[in-house]
């Protein structure tokens, strides 16, 4: 399976993310203002049905059809297609009842469900450093999730409660999909695993409809489409990001989501992060970056294993 070449272009791969990241929080705007009114289920439809013109545009220009719509493991891309279909549903509902730098926050826990998973699922020997910093983000995670779970009766109530597991199952759910992907790409080519996760998600979305579909207003309708077009343009740009620059060099970079979400909250929803999440979300960010940091050192071992014991010519 031939997968594309990777060129060296650090700072044209970090505008491509930070873009990516910026249109990600526009998306997730647009769908939490048309949530007020339309279910999570027929949102994530509408996300999935528009982007996939984007999404087939690319893959034709990139001549990568036959890779795109002839996959190798099809049940593979059923699986990803049920697990981050369930996650980004969730994370709809959760939109629909929590600040967006709320929600954000919330969602860098995936790197820390990833590891955990990681070492339970595939067998992955955890050491010290992740060790600690796997504990770091739980605690970080824990303290944004504290005032919604507390039982004080002046906190936000039983909705912003259930919002903030929702997006706490997506973000394990989202983990669950990292770590499935790690097998996918073994005998799946890129261009098909973006293609098929939208056209499943699409597929899954309609089972959704005997629980309360609704006829949208104009103005949730262009939100739910602009959302949708917006979202794949922003999946092509995360992905060729990573044909400019390495996955631990750009990592980083998702955590700037939270910068874009509080200034849009702010802007769009008059919404400000309190202290708590800050403090929260700071922790979680540290832990996340802890463990990039060493998943690039892992990295940069095994390269240097596989020069000593493969050498070549």
């Amino acid at each position: 399976m031939q997968q594309p070449s990777i060129a060296n272009k650090p700072s044209t791969a970090i505008m491509l993310k930070l873009v990516a990241v910026f249109l990600f929080m526009v998306m997730a705007a647009m769908i939490k203002a048309a949530t007020d009114e339309v279910p999570a289920g027929e949102a994530v439809f509408f996300r999935s049905l528009f982007a996939l013109p984007i999404i087939l545009a690319w893959i034709w220009q990139k001549g990568e059809i036959r890779e795109a719509l002839i996959p190798n493991n099809f049940l593979g891309h059923v699986w990803r297609g049920l697990f981050g279909t369930s996650a980004m549903a969730l994370t709809f509902g959760g939109l629909a009842l929590l600040p967006l730098p709320e929600v954000t926050a919330i969602g860098y826990a995936t790197p820390i469900f990833t590891v955990i998973l990681a070492a339970i699922m595939l067998g992955e020997r955890i050491r010290l450093i992740r060790i600690g910093a796997v504990g770091l983000g739980l605690f970080g995670v824990m303290i944004v999730l504290w005032p919604r779970l507390s039982l004080d009766a002046d906190m936000l109530g039983a909705a912003g409660t259930i919002g903030a597991l929702m997006v706490l199952g997506a973000s394990i759910l989202r983990a669950v999909v990292q770590i499935h992907i790690r097998t996918l790409v073994k005998t799946e080519h890129t261009a098909a695993i973006v293609f098929y996760f939208s056209l499943t998600a699409t597929v899954l979305s309609l089972f959704s409809l005997p629980f309360g579909w609704i006829i949208p207003s104009t103005t949730d309708i262009a939100l739910l489409i602009g959302a949708g077009l917006i979202g794949g343009l922003a999946q092509i740009l995360v992905t060729t990001s990573y044909r400019f620059g390495a996955a631990s060099m750009l990592a980083p970079f998702d955590y700037a989501s939270l910068i874009f979400a509080a200034l849009i909250g702010y802007v769009i929803f008059d919404e400000l992060p309190t202290l708590t999440m800050v403090e929260g979300a700071a922790l979680v960010v540290l832990g996340g970056v802890l463990i990039i940091w060493r998943e690039r050192q892992l990295g940069l071992e095994r390269r240097r294993a596989r020069s000593v014991t493969d050498p070549k010519g």
